[in-house]
Protein backbone atom coordinates (compact mmCIF):
# COMPACT_ATOMS: atom_id res chain seq x y z
CA UNK A 1 0.00 0.00 0.00
CA UNK A 2 1.46 3.36 -1.02
CA UNK A 3 1.92 5.96 1.70
CA UNK A 4 0.19 9.23 0.92
CA UNK A 5 2.55 12.22 1.09
CA UNK A 6 1.32 15.63 2.23
CA UNK A 7 2.77 19.09 2.46
CA UNK A 8 2.24 20.62 5.89
CA UNK A 9 2.17 24.42 6.17
CA UNK A 10 2.50 26.02 9.59
CA UNK A 11 1.06 29.56 9.58
CA UNK A 12 1.61 32.07 12.39
CA UNK A 13 -1.23 34.61 12.27
CA UNK A 14 -1.54 37.99 14.06
CA UNK A 15 -4.20 38.94 14.91
CA UNK A 16 -5.73 35.47 14.82
CA UNK A 17 -9.22 36.48 13.65
CA UNK A 18 -10.68 37.09 11.18
CA UNK A 19 -7.41 36.36 9.37
CA UNK A 20 -7.42 32.62 10.13
CA UNK A 21 -10.94 32.11 8.75
CA UNK A 22 -10.08 34.04 5.58
CA UNK A 23 -6.81 32.13 5.19
CA UNK A 24 -8.55 28.75 5.56
CA UNK A 25 -11.15 29.74 2.97
CA UNK A 26 -8.50 30.86 0.47
CA UNK A 27 -6.32 27.79 1.05
CA UNK A 28 -9.34 25.56 0.47
CA UNK A 29 -9.87 27.19 -2.91
CA UNK A 30 -6.34 26.29 -4.05
CA UNK A 31 -6.50 22.67 -2.95
CA UNK A 32 -5.65 22.41 0.74
CA UNK A 33 -7.74 19.64 2.29
CA UNK A 34 -7.43 19.78 6.06
CA UNK A 35 -6.72 22.35 8.73
CA UNK A 36 -5.85 22.29 12.43
CA UNK A 37 -6.41 25.49 14.41
CA UNK A 38 -3.71 26.35 16.94
CA UNK A 39 -3.39 29.13 19.50
CA UNK A 40 -0.98 31.07 17.27
CA UNK A 41 -2.29 30.17 13.81
CA UNK A 42 -3.16 27.12 11.73
CA UNK A 43 -1.67 24.00 10.23
CA UNK A 44 -2.77 23.32 6.65
CA UNK A 45 -2.37 20.12 4.62
CA UNK A 46 -2.36 19.45 0.88
CA UNK A 47 -1.49 16.29 -1.05
CA UNK A 48 1.96 16.63 -2.57
CA UNK A 49 0.59 15.62 -5.98
CA UNK A 50 -1.70 18.69 -5.86
CA UNK A 51 1.02 21.04 -4.61
CA UNK A 52 3.49 23.35 -6.34
CA UNK A 53 6.02 25.73 -4.86
CA UNK A 54 4.09 28.85 -5.93
CA UNK A 55 0.69 27.66 -4.67
CA UNK A 56 0.30 30.60 -2.26
CA UNK A 57 0.98 33.27 -4.88
CA UNK A 58 -1.86 35.77 -5.15
CA UNK A 59 -3.65 34.92 -1.91
CA UNK A 60 -5.39 38.10 -0.76
CA UNK A 61 -4.86 37.49 2.96
CA UNK A 62 -1.08 37.16 2.60
CA UNK A 63 -0.90 40.54 0.89
CA UNK A 64 -3.20 42.34 3.34
CA UNK A 65 -1.18 44.80 5.44
CA UNK A 66 -3.70 44.58 8.28
CA UNK A 67 -2.41 41.14 9.29
CA UNK A 68 0.98 39.60 9.95
CA UNK A 69 1.20 36.07 8.58
CA UNK A 70 4.36 34.02 8.29
CA UNK A 71 4.72 30.36 7.40
CA UNK A 72 7.00 27.40 6.98
CA UNK A 73 6.29 24.16 5.15
CA UNK A 74 7.57 20.61 5.02
CA UNK A 75 6.80 17.23 3.52
CA UNK A 76 4.98 14.80 5.81
CA UNK A 77 3.64 11.26 5.44
CA UNK A 78 0.14 10.51 6.72
CA UNK A 79 1.39 8.06 9.34
CA UNK A 80 3.77 10.72 10.66
CA UNK A 81 0.83 13.11 11.09
CA UNK A 82 -1.09 10.40 12.93
CA UNK A 83 1.90 9.66 15.18
CA UNK A 84 2.21 13.36 16.06
CA UNK A 85 -1.48 13.47 16.92
CA UNK A 86 -1.24 10.34 19.08
CA UNK A 87 1.59 11.84 21.11
CA UNK A 88 -0.47 14.93 21.91
CA UNK A 89 -4.03 13.64 22.13
CA UNK A 90 -5.45 13.16 25.61
CA UNK A 91 -8.97 11.84 26.27
CA UNK A 92 -11.57 14.39 27.29
CA UNK A 93 -14.59 14.22 29.55
CA UNK A 94 -17.77 16.20 28.86
CA UNK A 95 -20.01 16.96 31.85
CA UNK A 96 -18.96 13.71 33.50
CA UNK A 97 -21.14 11.76 31.06
CA UNK A 98 -19.30 11.54 27.73
CA UNK A 99 -15.72 10.46 27.13
CA UNK A 100 -14.03 11.11 23.79
CA UNK A 101 -10.88 9.05 23.45
CA UNK A 102 -8.54 7.45 20.97
CA UNK A 103 -8.48 3.68 20.34
CA UNK A 104 -5.31 3.38 22.43
CA UNK A 105 -6.86 4.96 25.56
CA UNK A 106 -8.40 2.83 28.29
CA UNK A 107 -12.19 3.27 28.58
CA UNK A 108 -13.85 4.60 31.73
CA UNK A 109 -17.31 3.96 33.12
CA UNK A 110 -19.40 6.72 31.52
CA UNK A 111 -22.79 7.03 29.84
CA UNK A 112 -21.25 7.55 26.41
CA UNK A 113 -17.83 6.24 25.40
CA UNK A 114 -16.80 7.59 21.98
CA UNK A 115 -13.69 6.43 20.14
CA UNK A 116 -12.31 8.93 17.62
CA UNK A 117 -9.27 8.72 15.38
CA UNK A 118 -9.31 12.02 13.47
CA UNK A 119 -6.78 11.35 10.66
CA UNK A 120 -6.40 15.01 9.66
CA UNK A 121 -10.03 15.92 10.37
CA UNK A 122 -11.60 18.32 12.86
CA UNK A 123 -13.51 17.19 15.90
CA UNK A 124 -11.79 15.45 18.80
CA UNK A 125 -13.75 17.42 21.38
CA UNK A 126 -10.72 19.45 22.44
CA UNK A 127 -11.72 22.58 20.56
CA UNK A 128 -14.13 24.79 22.47
CA UNK A 129 -16.82 24.63 19.80
CA UNK A 130 -16.88 20.82 19.62
CA UNK A 131 -16.88 20.53 23.40
CA UNK A 132 -19.83 22.92 23.74
CA UNK A 133 -21.80 21.19 21.00
CA UNK A 134 -21.32 17.89 22.82
CA UNK A 135 -22.71 19.62 25.93
CA UNK A 136 -25.74 20.87 23.99
CA UNK A 137 -26.43 17.40 22.61
CA UNK A 138 -26.32 15.87 26.09
CA UNK A 139 -29.03 18.34 27.17
CA UNK A 140 -31.43 17.38 24.36
CA UNK A 141 -34.09 14.70 24.32
CA UNK A 142 -33.17 12.91 21.10
CA UNK A 143 -35.24 9.76 21.54
CA UNK A 144 -36.66 8.76 18.15
CA UNK A 145 -35.48 12.06 16.58
CA UNK A 146 -33.94 12.57 13.14
CA UNK A 147 -30.68 14.51 13.23
CA UNK A 148 -28.35 16.22 10.75
CA UNK A 149 -24.68 16.83 11.58
CA UNK A 150 -23.59 19.43 9.01
CA UNK A 151 -19.84 19.82 8.59
CA UNK A 152 -19.38 16.61 10.56
CA UNK A 153 -15.55 16.49 10.64
CA UNK A 154 -14.74 13.28 12.51
CA UNK A 155 -18.44 12.47 13.02
CA UNK A 156 -18.14 12.83 16.81
CA UNK A 157 -21.31 14.93 17.20
CA UNK A 158 -23.42 12.56 15.13
CA UNK A 159 -22.00 9.59 17.03
CA UNK A 160 -22.97 11.11 20.39
CA UNK A 161 -26.42 12.02 19.05
CA UNK A 162 -26.92 8.43 17.97
CA UNK A 163 -25.79 7.03 21.30
CA UNK A 164 -28.04 9.61 23.03
CA UNK A 165 -31.14 8.18 21.38
CA UNK A 166 -31.52 9.63 17.87
CA UNK A 167 -33.41 7.40 15.46
CA UNK A 168 -31.77 8.28 12.15
CA UNK A 169 -28.92 10.63 11.30
CA UNK A 170 -27.18 12.19 8.32
CA UNK A 171 -23.57 13.38 8.67
CA UNK A 172 -22.35 15.63 5.84
CA UNK A 173 -18.97 17.18 5.10
CA UNK A 174 -17.55 18.71 1.94
CA UNK A 175 -13.98 17.65 2.82
CA UNK A 176 -13.07 14.19 1.50
CA UNK A 177 -10.80 13.47 4.47
CA UNK A 178 -13.66 14.27 6.85
CA UNK A 179 -16.11 12.15 4.85
CA UNK A 180 -13.80 9.12 4.92
CA UNK A 181 -12.82 9.68 8.54
CA UNK A 182 -16.47 9.94 9.64
CA UNK A 183 -17.21 6.65 7.88
CA UNK A 184 -14.35 5.01 9.79
CA UNK A 185 -15.36 6.48 13.16
CA UNK A 186 -19.02 5.56 12.71
CA UNK A 187 -17.97 1.96 12.06
CA UNK A 188 -15.42 2.06 14.89
CA UNK A 189 -18.18 2.98 17.35
CA UNK A 190 -20.57 0.31 16.09
CA UNK A 191 -23.16 2.84 14.88
CA UNK A 192 -25.61 1.64 12.24
CA UNK A 193 -28.07 4.54 11.89
CA UNK A 194 -25.76 7.28 10.54
CA UNK A 195 -25.58 7.91 6.79
CA UNK A 196 -22.31 9.74 5.98
CA UNK A 197 -22.44 11.90 2.84
CA UNK A 198 -19.82 13.95 1.01
CA UNK A 199 -21.01 17.39 -0.06
CA UNK A 200 -22.50 20.66 1.16
CA UNK A 201 -25.94 22.11 1.91
CA UNK A 202 -26.95 21.37 -1.67
CA UNK A 203 -27.60 17.80 -0.50
CA UNK A 204 -30.40 18.94 1.81
CA UNK A 205 -33.10 19.31 -0.83
CA UNK A 206 -36.37 17.74 0.40
CA UNK A 207 -34.74 16.31 3.55
CA UNK A 208 -36.25 17.03 6.97
CA UNK A 209 -34.94 16.77 10.53
CA UNK A 210 -35.97 17.25 14.14
CA UNK A 211 -32.49 18.54 15.04
CA UNK A 212 -29.75 20.12 12.95
CA UNK A 213 -26.20 20.47 14.29
CA UNK A 214 -23.82 22.78 12.41
CA UNK A 215 -20.35 23.47 13.79
CA UNK A 216 -18.79 25.24 10.81
CA UNK A 217 -17.92 28.95 10.67
CA UNK A 218 -19.78 32.25 10.66
CA UNK A 219 -19.85 32.90 6.93
CA UNK A 220 -21.06 29.44 5.93
CA UNK A 221 -23.66 29.51 8.71
CA UNK A 222 -24.98 32.87 7.52
CA UNK A 223 -25.29 31.49 4.00
CA UNK A 224 -26.87 28.17 4.96
CA UNK A 225 -29.18 28.99 7.89
CA UNK A 226 -32.15 29.53 5.52
CA UNK A 227 -31.53 26.05 4.09
CA UNK A 228 -31.43 24.59 7.59
CA UNK A 229 -34.72 26.30 8.40
CA UNK A 230 -36.32 24.76 5.32
CA UNK A 231 -35.30 21.31 6.59
CA UNK A 232 -36.46 21.64 10.19
CA UNK A 233 -39.83 20.24 11.19
CA UNK A 234 -42.15 22.15 13.53
CA UNK A 235 -40.56 22.66 16.98
CA UNK A 236 -37.23 21.60 15.50
CA UNK A 237 -33.90 22.58 17.06
CA UNK A 238 -30.85 24.18 15.44
CA UNK A 239 -27.49 24.03 17.25
CA UNK A 240 -24.75 26.19 15.74
CA UNK A 241 -21.15 26.94 16.63
CA UNK A 242 -17.85 27.86 15.02
CA UNK A 243 -18.03 31.62 15.67
CA UNK A 244 -17.16 34.20 18.31
CA UNK A 245 -19.35 35.96 20.85
CA UNK A 246 -19.28 39.19 18.83
CA UNK A 247 -20.77 37.30 15.86
CA UNK A 248 -23.78 36.05 17.81
CA UNK A 249 -26.02 39.06 16.93
CA UNK A 250 -25.42 38.42 13.20
CA UNK A 251 -26.26 34.74 13.57
CA UNK A 252 -29.37 35.50 15.63
CA UNK A 253 -30.55 38.13 13.13
CA UNK A 254 -30.24 35.63 10.27
CA UNK A 255 -32.11 33.00 12.30
CA UNK A 256 -34.94 35.42 13.11
CA UNK A 257 -35.35 36.11 9.39
CA UNK A 258 -36.31 32.45 8.91
CA UNK A 259 -38.44 32.09 12.07
CA UNK A 260 -35.78 30.55 14.28
CA UNK A 261 -35.76 32.09 17.76
CA UNK A 262 -32.79 32.18 20.08
CA UNK A 263 -33.12 30.03 23.21
CA UNK A 264 -29.73 29.84 24.90
CA UNK A 265 -25.97 29.81 24.41
CA UNK A 266 -22.81 28.34 25.88
CA UNK A 267 -19.55 30.33 25.93
CA UNK A 268 -15.95 29.23 26.24
CA UNK A 269 -12.89 31.40 25.59
CA UNK A 270 -15.04 33.80 23.50
CA UNK A 271 -16.35 30.94 21.32
CA UNK A 272 -20.12 30.41 21.31
CA UNK A 273 -22.47 27.48 20.74
CA UNK A 274 -26.10 28.62 20.44
CA UNK A 275 -29.46 26.89 20.42
CA UNK A 276 -32.38 28.09 18.26
CA UNK A 277 -35.87 26.63 18.00
CA UNK A 278 -38.24 26.64 15.05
Amino acid sequence: MNTMIYMEYKFLVEPLQPASDILIAELGEVGFESFVEEETGILAYIQKDDWHVNILDGLYILENKGFYISYTFKEIAQENWNATWERNFQPIMVDGRCMVRAPFHEPLSVDYDIIIEPKMSFGTGHHETTHMMLQHILQLDLKNKTVLDMGCGTGVLAILASKHGAKQLDAIDIDNWCYLNSLENVERNGIENIDVLEGDAGLLHERSYDVIIANINRNILLEDIPKYSDCLIEDGVLLVSGFYLEDLPLITKKCLEVDLRFEKKLEKNNWVAAKYVF
